[in-house]
């Protein structure tokens, strides 16, 4: 995965923290989430506030 798959991010942060309303992350830790998930393949350093927001609305979608 890289920070472009937000769709499949969110699909896996969903599965991993079930119990967490992914609008009380703060993007520090959701940086660190993503970077820790089994198959996340990218640059850290690549990632940026656009991006993480982007997977958390992904995420808001998907825990619906």
């Amino acid at each position: 995965m890289k920070w472009t798959d937000t769709i499949r991010i969110a699909e896996e942060l969903n599965e991993k923290f079930p119990d967490i309303d992914p609008l009380t992350i703060r993007f520090t830790d959701l940086h660190k989430w993503v970077c820790e998930l089994d198959g996340f393949d990218d640059d850290p350093h690549r990632s940026s506030e656009k991006i993480l927001e982007a997977i958390q609305m992904a995420w808001i979608e998907e825990a619906r």
